[in-house]
């Protein structure tokens, strides 16, 4: 381990990106024996975590050298004296967030002395800062378990965190899906207790996920972002109030004047700080014009650098048409023969006689737009913030047809907001979904296809439960339900043996979605050994496995009516219902499940007693039952049939189903985006690779990974 130190500690100052990059990658090896690494690396990290186009950014200065030497006098003076931790003594897992970072220490208590075990800090992503309170401690509590997952794996942990809502986590659910979600994902850990401490107690870990404000302040920079408070050049400070000044007796109340001297410049020119004498320069050309100069500096605040997009430029017009051979012949005939045309010339332009509506009586003349002009005007009348703000086809073609005019006019503005790809990403459809609806056959008779879900978490019960495992069977509509304390793989694969495999035999297929509790190595290993086939659904559309989802949202709203809220015991009806289920004549087959099972209707609590009972030869009631399963179920399969030819009647109605080809270009619809400014597709563009229509298999033309969707989630990209 010395002499690894020792090779570090070597190594000069960097002076280029890649150099920079080779030694915050080296050092972050030992990120975990040092505390408040983050903090100290952050300068460092400001100018590596650079994207490709602003790698001429990168400039290595006096808070870069400092966290480098930092850190190198840190690896020599300061091993921190971690201890390897105790078996069959708890860890404390002491977590804290803050605005900008998280942090977290591990630690045992040994003969009343702490230990500390291991240390993680770590910066949230512009994403995650804008997280709630809540949702910010869950994720510290998380990235924590993540990093530490090897100390914490099989271990008693008492976690401590100095967020009270977070105390009862492993209890009951927050009404947080980010919350719940990590609650759900640290389930694999042995959490033997939640405790509160006081935010002064939590001293380490908060300052673990915060800056100091000297870094903080080194990280904004000219450069970098706006300029520190502080005046790091006394010159700049000076010559902006005398630019300031300059315009103070027209413009008094214009507060944002002074603070566009302390914005960076966007442009690649201007990456040194302006000296006094380039300012002094600059004040005497705007005392020559006040107003074009106020115009352009106070834009930088209100405007973005690529705020316009018209570049259509009607001045070139005249030399346009005399460009355009079309435009030409057609002056050639006006010229020749007025009345054969319906077009004019005047002022050397040929004009358009056009008929502004269908019940107009009056007649217009409209510019004849050369076609080296088209699309300079749509840009303007589409793209353009003022003029067009990517409205639809009907608004940009009432703003042009009453203007300009030329042949195909109407297609060539379909054909231009149809490959504009910002609409594609960010419209809302009102249209049906895409894609006809296809049943799934039904199998020939009962437990041969069935369809499990999970439907949870609940509410914990006294008896721990939280999940309800739900098992259809396609055909008969039998449903089996499974209380289950969580919904790991190896909780899935036991309730599925005991509870279905050993009381009604192994199904020929199973369908279900793609949940990490069911598509996993032990589920993979049992379907080799037991002998089934398991089909998964298309990643989001839920509608593959239909019959579970309905039944989902049937016992719910049941269980909540006869449960107990004091008590919670929800689980202790979950099986009654069930059972009343099953009773019940289904829909759809005209039988109940339970007839379709034994042949012969359910004794319920409402019959009356036998006064006597017969026995039957036992070979006349088999082949009885034999003889009524038959026509039930001859029965039960024709009015699934029934029913799902009228189903699919009425999806299908008013209904689109576009078919695509290998490698043409689709967007994908971005499931996970919560921001109403959000795009509803992906702004990355993706290949179809495979067809197996309505799935598709996409590949991103970026990273090159491959996907499989539903037709109802892609958006062609069509070339204008």
């Amino acid at each position: 381990m010395k002499e690894k130190i020792e090779a570090i500690l070597a190594i000069h100052e960097p002076r280029s990106l890649a150099q920079a990059n080779k030694f915050i990658g080296a050092l972050s090896w030992y990120r975990k024996f040092i505390p408040h690494f983050a903090t100290i690396a952050a300068p460092i990290h400001a100018v590596t975590n650079l994207t490709k186009d602003r790698r001429n950014k990168f400039q290595w200065k006096y808070a870069q050298s400092k966290a480098f030497h930092d850190l190198k006098q840190m690896l020599i003076s300061k091993p921190l004296f971690l201890h390897y931790p105790v078996d069959n003594v708890p860890l404390m897992l002491t977590t804290d967030a803050s605005a900008i970072g998280i942090g977290g220490v591990l630690q045992q208590e040994i003969d009343g002395e702490i230990h500390n075990l291991y240390y993680h800090s770590q910066l949230m992503t512009p994403c995650e800062r804008k997280y709630s309170a809540i949702e910010k401690e869950a994720l510290a509590i998380y990235k924590c378990f993540a990093r530490m997952r090897t100390f914490l794996l099989g271990r008693n942990i008492i976690l401590r965190t100095d967020h009270c809502p977070l105390c009862h986590i492993m209890e009951k659910t927050v009404r947080n899906a980010r919350v719940d979600r990590i609650t759900h994902l640290i389930q694999e850990y042995n959490i033997h207790k939640v405790i509160h401490i006081n935010g002064r107690e939590n001293c380490l870990p908060d300052f673990l996920s915060r800056y100091s404000n000297d870094v903080f302040d080194d990280l904004f920079e000219i450069d970098y972002g706006l300029e520190s408070k502080k005046d790091h050049n006394p010159s700049l400070s000076l010559s902006a109030k005398r630019v300031a000044s300059s315009f103070s007796s027209q413009h008094k109340k214009n507060k944002n004047l002074l603070a566009t001297m302390t914005l960076r410049s966007h442009s690649k020119q201007h990456n040194s700080i302006p000296t006094k004498a380039t300012l002094d320069n600059k004040i005497v050309t705007e005392n020559q014009s006040n107003d074009e100069s106020l115009m352009e500096f106070s834009s930088d605040t209100s405007l973005p650098k690529r705020f316009s997009f018209n570049q259509f430029d009607l001045s070139k017009l005249k030399e346009e048409q005399e460009k355009d051979p079309i435009i030409q012949g057609i002056a050639k005939q006006i010229r020749t023969n007025k009345n054969s045309v319906p077009f004019v010339f005047k002022n050397n332009i040929v004009y358009k006689v056009i008929t502004p509506s269908r019940h107009s009586k009056r007649n217009i003349e409209v510019i004849y737009l050369p076609s080296s002009m088209i699309d300079s005007l749509l840009q303007a009348c589409h793209d353009d913030p003022m003029s067009g703000a990517h409205f639809s086809f009907d608004r940009t073609y009432n703003k042009i047809k009453n203007l300009y005019w030329w042949p195909a006019m109407k297609s060539t503005i379909r054909r231009y907001i149809q490959s504009c790809l910002l609409c594609k990403q960010y419209n809302i459809s009102r249209q049906k979904k895409y894609g006809y609806l296809r049943p799934i056959n039904p199998p020939e008779g009962p437990f041969l296809l069935i369809g499990i879900d999970y439907c949870g978490p609940l509410k914990r019960t006294p008896r721990e439960n939280q999940y309800v495992l739900v098992i259809t069977d396609y055909f008969t509509r039998h449903v089996t339900a499974v209380a289950l304390p969580n919904c790991t793989a190896e909780t899935t694969a036991q309730a599925l043996f005991n509870e279905y495999f050993c009381k009604y035999g192994v199904p020929a297929v199973i369908l279900s979605d793609q949940g990490s509790h069911f598509r996993n190595q032990l589920m993979e290993n049992i379907k080799v050994l037991i002998g089934y086939n398991h089909s998964y659904s298309t990643p989001y559309h839920p509608q593959t496995n239909g019959i579970v989802e309905r039944f989902n949202a049937t016992f719910i709203p049941q269980i909540a009516k006869l449960q107990d809220t004091q008590d919670n015991n929800w689980d202790e009806y979950l099986q009654a219902v069930v059972f009343a289920y099953n009773t019940g004549i289904h829909k759809t087959t005209k039988y109940s499940p339970y007839e379709l099972i034994y042949g012969r209707s359910p004794r319920l609590p409402i019959n009356a007693r036998p006064s006597c009972f017969s026995f039957s030869k036992p070979n006349d009631y088999f082949e009885q039952l034999k003889r009524t399963l038959r026509i039930y179920h001859q029965a039960a399969r024709h009015h699934i049939i029934l029913q799902q030819q009228n189903n699919k009647y009425m999806y299908d109605r008013n209904r689109l189903d576009p078919q695509y080809k290998i490698g043409d270009k689709v967007l994908t619809r971005m499931h996970n985006s919560s921001g109403k400014l959000d795009s509803k597709f992906s702004p990355i563009p993706k290949v179809i690779t495979q067809v197996y229509h309505p799935i598709y298999e996409v590949q991103d033309e970026e990273n090159h990974v491959y996907s499989q969707v539903h037709v109802a989630d892609l958006r062609p990209i069509l070339i204008a």
